[in-house]
């Protein structure tokens, strides 16, 4: 079991506009439990680009605090429009736990058809082998890769605070956001 104040990365996207915009800028937020950012990066990604598994890896691994992570927090397998994350491979290549954290069960997510929509089919095979996500208690919903639901239910609950999203994922969402509209609005 992964400490009591486990040092978890929460990573997010900033909002686009397709019709301007080539890339969408990514943040991560390392924090030690709900309460104590430890340390923040930016980075960028083309809009419904390939390779974003890569591309996450090799990110994390360049951030000076990747010896100290017991974990990874998505707020879902799309980043930068229908870039898709492989959430086993993120895993095994950082041997860590990765967690998809929602509010909505993903089961009914539309997001296939917006891959077959914009021709991206060769993804479809990436979300049909994402893990299924499960109810947490608080109404979270909780996919994972490299641990054992356990694990992530702790991991989930040892970083909520404020909101009933995981500080280091609630907080990469503002700045981002920030970071593209000049101010942080809405819900994770």
């Amino acid at each position: 079991m992964p400490p009591a104040r486990p040092h978890l990365l929460g990573i997010d996207d900033g909002p686009f506009d397709r019709r301007r915009d080539a890339t969408v800028p990514l943040v991560s937020v390392m924090m030690e439990g709900a309460d104590l950012v430890e340390g923040v990066a930016v980075g960028s990604f083309p809009i419904d680009g390939e390779g974003v598994t890569a591309y996450l890896a090799e990110w994390i691994r360049g951030q000076r605090w990747r010896a100290a992570l017991q974990g990874i927090v998505l707020g879902g397998i799309s980043i930068a429009g229908l870039a898709l994350v492989d959430v086993t491979a993120l895993a095994k290549r950082l041997d860590l736990p990765v967690l998809v954290v929602t509010r909505r069960n993903p089961a009914g997510s539309t997001l296939g058809t917006a891959l077959e929509a914009a021709g991206l089919h060769d993804r479809l095979p990436l979300l049909a082998r994402t893990p299924p996500a499960r109810r947490l208690a608080g109404g979270l919903y909780v996919a994972w890769a490299g641990t054992d639901e356990p694990t992530a239910a702790h991991l989930v609950r040892a970083s909520c605070r404020k909101a009933n999203v995981p500080e280091p994922l609630r907080l990469a969402h503002l700045i981002a956001t920030a970071l593209v509209r000049g101010a942080s609005y809405g819900r994770v």
